[in-house]
């Protein structure tokens, strides 16, 4: 049975979204809380308000390690590295270390499926959500997208489905496995973060870490990583800066998807039709045409989310429906407007080289191409060379623009069809440049392949800047049209 967090005293690192949402749901539990951001009171009045009274007691402006003092429990919201002073010491002193998922997952009474992956996560979680809804089933979805399931706890019912999508940080403090866990895929990212790739995957499979003979593990075929580790029926991560070699059996019953071959069990593509196999019965799930999500990697979460909702009980029409319907997640390939016989997609979601690599496979148009932002430490070689095959026009800002130039200009293809590389200080200034230099049947695509970090607060905030931009093109572009109109008039005065 859980330990009760009642009279505990819980000190909680970060006050965001995460953060928060535990600080109440513990104060509410009866424990001694005192939340702690580096940030001042003024930066936080947000966050301070949501706490609604409860007593909370607030450490800002920093981590001091008399916060440990009498600390029964050390909770790290997402964006807190485990690398900083206070928690080294936490370790020093034996203090456990948690977070809101981990608790939740203690607590829940519900059946839980965790997603977990280098990119496809909120895609594939929303989407294995709305197959079990559209199958009549009670199902709550959470973790790293929408709101913290921690408050909801009292709420969940043991018939219930839980769908949690689970960062590399929530999961490397896990001690305990979700029943149901898939990794979608293992490739570099956040290595400004983790120490080394295999650290960054180490985390990642700890998802399965936990898992006994009644669980299910779904795994991509495809995947480097993740098909080495189906094949071989046990996780392998080397050694690695930061990172001893570890290997363990996947002890739960083994899943696949893919999009090359079919898994023993699982989900694939066959010829132009989605397919399911689980228990031994084969059922179609859609033609590939009639899937509104754009792009291969997308074919394959939709496949990843149809295998995990079927094993949760879906029903095929129920996972019909949601994978023929499904237009996608803000920021995420996302259509903003056609404007001018031009298409303007929002991909702000890509903080990574490897998904703006992605999205360009996702469009056979001539593409405009914005990206930038602040670098994760990633390589960019295989997104150079897919910018000299599918971009007409490069348009860099943010930090990372220097970098990004100088990996493109390293290496022109003879075939290369990139015609100008343009620099901007700010988004803004890059949208225009690309409503000057986009023609009819353009695709203007914003995939940065750098974080926001460098100009907004997330990726969802540089995606709302960026559709906010590109409605406004038209008064912008009609106002400058007068305003030309002016000017001749006045010279012709």
């Amino acid at each position: 049975m859980t330990e009760p967090v009642s009279g505990k005293r819980i000190v909680i690192l970060g006050l965001a979204r995460q953060g928060t949402a535990l600080a109440r749901w513990a104060a509410r539990q009866g424990a001694r809380v005192t939340a702690s951001d580096i940030r001042p009171a003024d930066a936080l009045t947000d966050a301070i308000a949501s706490l609604g009274g409860l007593p909370v007691e607030l450490a800002l402006g920093g981590h001091p390690l008399s916060l440990l003092d009498g600390c029964d429990l050390l909770c790290l919201s997402g964006g807190v590295p485990p690398s900083i002073p206070i928690v080294r010491e936490a370790v020093r002193r034996n203090i456990p270390l948690s977070n809101d998922s981990m608790l939740f997952l203690e607590r829940t009474r519900g059946r839980t499926i965790g997603i977990t992956g280098s990119s496809g996560k909120t895609t594939t979680t929303t989407l294995v959500g709305k197959m079990l809804e559209a199958s009549g089933l009670r199902t709550w979805v959470g973790g790293n997208i929408g709101k913290p399931l921690i408050e909801y706890l009292d709420e969940i019912e043991a018939s219930d489905q839980v769908v949690l999508e689970l960062s590399s940080f929530q999961l490397e403090l896990f001690h305990l496995s979700p029943q149901v866990a898939a990794v979608l895929n293992v490739t570099p990212n956040h290595l400004d973060r983790h120490s080394s790739m295999e650290n960054y995957t180490a985390a990642k499979a700890n998802i399965f870490r936990w898992q006994g003979t009644d669980d299910v593990a779904l795994l991509n075929l495809d995947d480097r990583i993740t098909g080495e580790w189906y094949r071989a029926g046990e996780v392998f991560v080397p050694e690695g800066k930061g990172q001893p070699e570890e290997r363990f059996p996947l002890r739960a019953k083994v899943y696949g998807f893919s999009l090359r071959k079919p898994p023993a069990e699982g989900a694939y593509l066959k010829g132009d039709r989605l397919m399911l196999r689980v228990g031994g019965v084969e059922k179609e799930i859609c033609r590939h045409d009639e899937l509104k999500l754009r792009g291969e990697h997308n074919v394959a979460n939709v496949l990843a989310a149809s295998a995990l909702a079927r094993i949760a009980g879906a029903d095929i029409y129920g996972i019909r429906e949601a994978a023929t319907t499904f237009a996608g997640v803000p920021h995420r390939l996302e259509e903003v407007r056609v404007w001018e016989g031009v298409t303007w997609v929002n991909d702000s979601i890509a903080t990574t080289p490897e998904r703006a690599v992605a999205a360009l496979k996702s469009f056979d148009e001539p593409i405009v191409l914005l990206s930038g932002g602040r670098d994760k430490h990633l390589p960019w070689e295989e997104y150079s060379r897919m910018v000299h095959r599918k971009v007409r026009h490069l348009v860099l800002f943010g930090e990372a623009a220097n970098l990004i130039e100088a990996s493109v200009r390293k290496d022109t293809p003879a075939d290369s069809v990139l015609e100008s590389i343009e620099k901007h200080g700010t988004l803004a200034e890059a949208v225009e440049a690309a409503a000057r230099l986009a023609r009819p049947g353009d695709v203007v695509l914003m995939s940065p392949g750098g974080t926001s970090f460098d100009a907004y607060e997330d990726f969802a905030e540089r995606g709302e800047h960026f559709r906010q931009i590109v409605q406004a093109l038209h008064t912008n572009r009609q106002a400058g049209r007068k305003a030309n109109q002016r000017d001749r008039n006045w010279g012709q005065g």
